[in-house]
Formats: structure tokens, sequence, C-alpha cells
């Protein structure tokens, strides 16, 4: 199943929904870096929350950040999405392994910890918007549902799944966001809050063979579901030299200088997709008039 994203209203409106197969997404993050099982676990969820968060954007150069931090030993997960589908992460340490938590799953709030949970929006506004919130569990559904709740004042139901095989290659991946807008009544809270409890895992359902269609009608379609629209899903960065040689600029005339005479080249390291970039003696020497 290709990878995309679905927006959804429901309950003559009362209701945003939204929902996600990222597995090709989390499977190029797993590549890309080398992530162990859990690592790909706690960035595969944040990828797809991300992905789902930035549905919303209108603007073709707005995106959507995602940063959380904490003090277990994975260190922190940065993720960046776009208007258009594409999102790209990491994570400090890649190759964490804990035991199984209590349900028999990836032990993720072990691996992050306690710490915090930022969201930052650039609309191409004059200052960018930033939200943040303590991490409530580490589980990273829930910290974006607290997130919404808190920082956005919106009652949200996240949830997020990533599935490996035996032979440690995802298999499944993706999720759905639910949110009730202003003016929805008690009656639409009690039917989402019974509704998801009763339907199984995203993975499980995926793993079925479900589509993000098929997992909203499951929950709405009582609630006269109106899919409004698909959009493709893709692991990308947008990394260039181009782009590396403004961070090397913008490190100043002095260090660039220092830079050049000692160590006669930099080589820089894209962290979102590995990539490395080679600045020569002279390249360097080029960039200072700039």
């Amino acid at each position: 199943m290709e990878d995309y994203i679905v927006r959804a209203t429901a309950g003559d409106g009362a209701i945003r929904a939204i929902a996600a197969v990222t597995t090709g997404v989390v499977r190029k993050s797993q590549m890309t870096h080398g992530l162990s099982p859990l690592s790909t676990a706690a960035l595969g969820r944040t990828l797809t929350a991300a992905a789902m968060m930035s549905a919303s954007l209108k603007g073709h150069k707005d995106s959507l950040t995602v940063q959380i931090k904490g003090d277990g030993p994975i260190g922190g997960i940065v993720v960046v999405s776009d208007s258009f589908g594409s999102v790209r992460g990491y994570v400090n340490n890649p190759l964490i392994y804990l035991p199984l938590n209590e349900q028999g799953k990836f032990d993720v709030a072990g691996a992050v910890g306690k710490g915090y949970l930022n969201v930052i929006k650039d609309m191409g506004l004059k200052e960018p918007y930033v939200g943040y919130v303590d991490l409530i569990s580490g589980e990273i559904a829930d910290d974006i549902t607290y997130y919404y709740a808190y920082s956005e004042q919106i009652p949200t139901v996240t949830a997020l799944g990533v599935l490996a095989s035996a032979d440690e290659i995802v298999s499944a991946a993706g999720g759905f966001i639910l949110q009730l807008m202003p003016g929805a009544g008690e009656e639409e809270i009690t039917f989402i809050e019974n509704k998801i409890a009763s339907v199984p895992s995203v993975t499980k359902l995926l793993s079925e063979g479900k589509t993000p269609e098929d997992i909203l009608k499951m929950i709405l379609c009582e609630r006269d579901l109106k899919i409004m629209d698909r959009t493709p899903c893709k692991y990308e960065c947008n990394c260039s030299k181009e782009r590396m040689e403004r961070n090397i600029i913008s490190l100043g005339k002095k260090e660039i200088l220092s830079i050049a005479n000692e160590d006669h080249g930099a080589e820089l390291l894209c962290h979102f997709c590995n990539q490395k970039y080679w600045f020569d003696e002279e390249k360097l020497l080029s960039l200072v008039d700039k």
C-alpha cells in the first residue's frame, strides 16, 4: 500500500479527522539512519504524527517541526514536515535497545523519558508559532493529544503505531487524529470515546489490509463521514550544497577563516538524510566575501 494522508470531516463539521499510512516513510527512516526497532518505533510515531499535523498547512513554503527532548537514552527526536506530505527526521541515538514494556510492545516511553515537546509552525509570518508542553507519557500519541488540548485548546484523540516483522523490518505504520471542533456537544464526545475503545490498534488494521479511509469509516460511519482529500506522503530531505553554504556563511568571516587555515576544509553532514558535503579550503575562502 502506498503512503498517503486522508483528511475528512464528520458530524456536520463537528469532527475533523486525519488518517495516514506511513509504512514506506518509516521504513526509509529506518534504513537511512540504521535504527534499532525501538528507535524506529519512536521516530516512526513522530514522523507519522508530524505528517498528519502538517495536513492543515496551506502555503507552499509552510513547514511544521516537532521536537521531543527527554532524559531517556534516545536523547531527542526532531521531525520536519511540509504541506506537500514530505517528512524527514532523526533521533540523537539511533541504536537504543530496551526490554518490551508490560503490554509486550516497544518501550518508547522508556526510551524518551521525561522532558518536553515543541511544535513549531512556520507559515510565512513575521515569527513562527511555537507551542511548548511537558511530556506526559513519552509514548508520542499521548503527548500529541496533550499538546493540542493544552496549547491549541482542541480536544483531540491521537493513535500512532509502528509494527516490525520478525526480521526487524517495518511491516506497518500509520495513525489517525480526531478533533472536536467548536460547537461539538457532549454527545459527540461520548460517541468518540466509545468508538475509540472498540477499535483495534492502527497497525493491526493496516496489517489486515485496511486503508486510512477504512479506519475512519470504522470510527465515523455513523456520523456522516466525508472524505475531503488524499495527499501522498514520503520521506524526503530538502538539503543541498547551497543550503550548506548558507550554514557556513552564517558562521561569520572569522570562524570560516579559522576553519580554512587550520583544517583546510570542512565536511558538513545532513542529520536528516546523512548526505555529506565537502568544502575545500579554496571554496571556504570564496564564501568569506559572501
